[in-house]
């Protein structure tokens, strides 16, 4: 959940109602869903959360957020939940499934973020995806985003976001269509530690919508977000060495996408990728040293 702000630098996506190519296989389907009280429980703003039967609530008001945490923490692995947001304005608000150890070392940590950027009326949703590692307390926050504007109303109904985290990359996916894989080209371009999994509504009026120019409106809220359909898949990190291996999203069970997988994929970032930070002529690349070689 980086606090990140970044400079208006947009792709130009053509115009399409289509769904993506179908990505020939669904790894969702590998997975068992556990119930919230199962794997999670609540990290801050008890009072505005829910658990209702198979869906938890969350809310933002003018007095809280809220947010949760993993009971345990994970070495790799695979994590998903179905979402449903708020449709109407929702400008300042972000609605966050996630991965980070910022509670394990702060100013110093890791996170694997699946963002929604809040929005105003008449205006889509954006997800960001964010990659990064080794802290965020000096003020140096070295963020590696790629946003999109999905190909449905993620407002209408519940939608399954995941993240494979693997020794060898991570892989974005929106109801099973990957969106986005970063591979781990160096050990300092990727995070290896342990990491929770965390969900959380609240404020980021100061970047999250248009960096910034349009902030949250109380007389909106609340602010909603509902969760389901959780998996949690992983290697813990207590775990013996060698006693679990991570699981993969392509139908082989090796690492990597299939040919299908990955036309899929080309697909959604040719149509609906609205920003790349390696193609951002404002950034540092020799900060991102994987984006000198070729863009993600």
């Amino acid at each position: 959940m980086a606090l990140v702000f970044f400079s208006l630098i947009l792709l130009v996506v053509p115009c399409t109602s289509q769904n993506p190519p179908s990505p020939g296989y669904n790894p969702s389907s590998r997975f068992n869903t556990v119930g919230f009280n199962q794997a999670f429980r609540n990290l801050w703003g008890p009072q505005h959360q829910r658990v209702d039967q198979d869906t938890l609530t969350i809310w933002l008001d003018r007095s809280s957020g809220s947010g949760f945490k993993s009971l345990s923490p994970y070495q790799f692995g695979y994590f998903s939940a179905a979402i449903k947001l708020q449709p109407g304005y929702t400008a300042g608000v972000i609605t966050s499934f996630y991965l980070s150890n910022n509670e394990a070392h702060p100013g110093d940590h890791d996170e694997i973020d699946i963002e929604f950027l809040g929005t105003t009326l008449g205006k889509p949703y954006t997800l960001q995806t964010n990659v990064y590692m080794r802290g965020s307390g000096d003020g140096r926050v070295i963020g590696r985003e790629m946003r999109f504007n999905l190909w449905f109303d993620p407002t209408e109904d519940f939608h399954n976001y995941a993240i494979l985290w693997a020794p060898t990359e991570i892989i974005f996916l929106v109801d099973d269509v990957p969106i986005r894989r970063y591979p781990r080209k160096t050990d300092m371009t990727f995070p290896l530690r342990p990491m929770w999994v965390y969900g959380s509504i609240w404020d980021a009026s100061s970047w999250a919508t248009e960096n910034g120019k349009y902030r949250a409106d109380y007389q909106y809220q609340p602010f909603v977000g509902r969760y389901r359909n959780f998996r949690v898949s992983g290697c813990t990190a207590n775990g013996s060495p060698g006693s679990c291996s991570p699981p993969s999203v392509s139908s082989s069970g090796a690492g990597g996408l299939s040919r299908q997988q990955a036309a899929a994929m080309a697909w959604v970032q040719q149509n609906h990728m609205v920003y790349n930070y390696c193609r951002d002529p404002n950034r540092d690349r020799t900060l991102t040293p994987e984006c000198l070689a070729r863009a993600l």
